[in-house]
């Protein structure tokens, strides 16, 4: 009966919505740069297994499949990687009958062997692209999964041929998502020295406005790469699994290209370009971000405090680029403040977690749901602090060198000290977006203090 023919159905791209071998091999890079840490740190860092129930799984198809299932209809699986992983796979999604290896077949023995074993139109055949479309002409009826558009020129050629899901419409749009164009507003801290030192001029402002493009092309490829080596924990996050490489929609191997791609062209144009130490600063903080992702962030503490030192390495940047010396008070204000907005954004993850009943220790960090109350103190605090730093600032001798009407500056005080304090308020009541940063560049209250931040400083000049 025609109902119980098999369903043959590709691994990757059709009923994966990655490639296996990409994910498998990203996974082990992973966990060998964890063998060599632990080894050089003698940390008790924790290695995991691959786990096969985070993959991206096509939903649609995942849906047909398990329907057909029910029926009483066999699932083939056809993998031309892992097939140990593929097992597994198999195991997890408990739908699939049998596994079969084609690793070592080219597409007419796996045209020819398909069938012999099951006759001309004796299956229906999932698949992804074109390569894989000569098996419609022996298939009872042929899926395409997010085809390409020379694979749709088939679904015109036959009326067995048809579409289960469409592919990425928005590929620029997940493009600048993972490049975190809208982060580089962090990257405008590259300015503070150049604004509080009074150098203004079209030449410094060129060259902070190169610093900025330069350590946005680096910050870029670390949140590819962060978020390539996270792909893990993203999918069992409520939000970040939909990010692009967490969803699938974007190729692993694409990222892996791009990102040191972009570290590259920052090299290289800083060191034509801008002084040494602005490069040393450079890599110093693509070091610390890739530290950071590959496991101080799942310490407890040590996490904020590496947030807070790569805010303030872009201040650092900007004074390197310009040739600024930086005094003692910019870079204490700057490590208060931004260990503030660190633990912000723990105590967001933290409220997620207790919300949700969650009383284990969150996934990928160091911290349990119980820990809430602590952050939050910690986190006022900081901020606080951030503010005695401006007051005592205001008396300084550096000041008084700066600005005519040191008296002025002390409006900005209360400024500060209500933007911390209502920027807490909002975490407490769920408020407030998972990045401040983002969240304040959105915000009309947050941008009102940040202008009247500055003119007051501007009028005290």
């Amino acid at each position: 009966m025609a109902e119980l023919i098999p369903v043959v159905v590709e691994l990757d791209g059709a009923l994966l919505s990655s490639s296996l071998s990409w994910e498998h091999w990203l996974f082990s890079i992973k966990q060998h740069v964890f063998t060599i840490l632990q080894k050089i740190s003698a940390a008790p860092l924790q290695k995991s297994s691959f786990d096969v129930s985070t993959l991206p799984y096509d939903e649609a198809v995942l849906s047909i499949l398990r329907e057909e299932h029910a029926k009483g209809r066999s699932i083939i699986l056809l993998t031309s990687n892992n097939f140990s992983l593929a097992m597994k796979i198999a195991e997890f999604l408990k739908c699939i009958s049998e596994v079969k290896d084609i690793s070592h077949l080219s597409q007419q023995e796996i045209t020819a062997n398909l069938k012999q074993e099951f006759g001309y139109h004796g299956f229906d055949i999932i698949v992804h692209n074109e390569t894989s479309m000569m098996l419609s002409e022996i298939a009872n009826k042929s899926f395409l999964v997010k085809p390409s558009n020379k694979a749709i020129v088939y679904t015109q050629h036959g009326k067995h041929i048809k579409t289960i899901s469409e592919p990425n419409k928005s590929p620029m749009q997940d493009w600048l998502y993972e490049l975190r164009l809208h982060q580089w507003v962090k990257n405008f801290l590259i300015f503070i020295p150049l604004l509080t030192s009074h150098q203004v001029s079209l030449t410094t402002l060129g060259y902070a406005m190169m610093a900025f493009l330069l350590f946005g092309c680096c910050s870029s490829s670390a949140y590819l790469l962060n978020d390539l080596l996270d792909l893990a924990a993203d999918r069992v996050h409520k939000t970040k699994r939909n990010r692009p490489f967490a969803a699938g929609r974007l190729a692993i191997s694409t990222g892996l290209i791009t990102s040191p791609t972009l570290l590259l062209i920052a090299i290289i144009v800083a060191s034509l370009v801008l002084p040494t130490n602005f490069l040393v600063v450079l890599l110093v903080y693509y070091v610390v971000t890739l530290a950071y992702s590959l496991f101080l962030k799942r310490y407890m503490a040590i996490d904020v405090v590496v947030l807070a030192i790569l805010y303030t390495l872009r201040i650092v940047a900007g004074g390197a680029a310009l040739s600024i010396v930086l005094t003692s008070w910019i870079l204490a204000f700057a490590i208060f403040i931004f260990l503030s907005l660190a633990l912000v954004k723990r105590y967001i993850e933290l409220n997620d977690a207790q919300l949700t009943g969650e009383n284990t220790k969150v996934k990928g960090r160091g911290y349990y749901a119980s820990d809430l109350s602590m952050i939050a103190a910690l986190g006022a605090a900081a901020g606080y602090l951030s503010v005695m730093v401006l007051a005592l600032y205001i008396n300084s001798p550096q000041v008084a060198k700066l600005y005519s009407h040191t008296e002025i500056i002390w409006l900005a005080c209360p400024i500060l000290l209500f933007w911390v304090t209502r920027l807490w308020f909002l975490a407490h009541r769920g408020e407030l977006h998972s990045d401040p940063v983002v969240f304040a560049i959105k915000d009309r209250v947050s941008l009102l203090a940040g202008g009247l931040f500055i003119l007051v400083f501007w009028i005290a000049i």
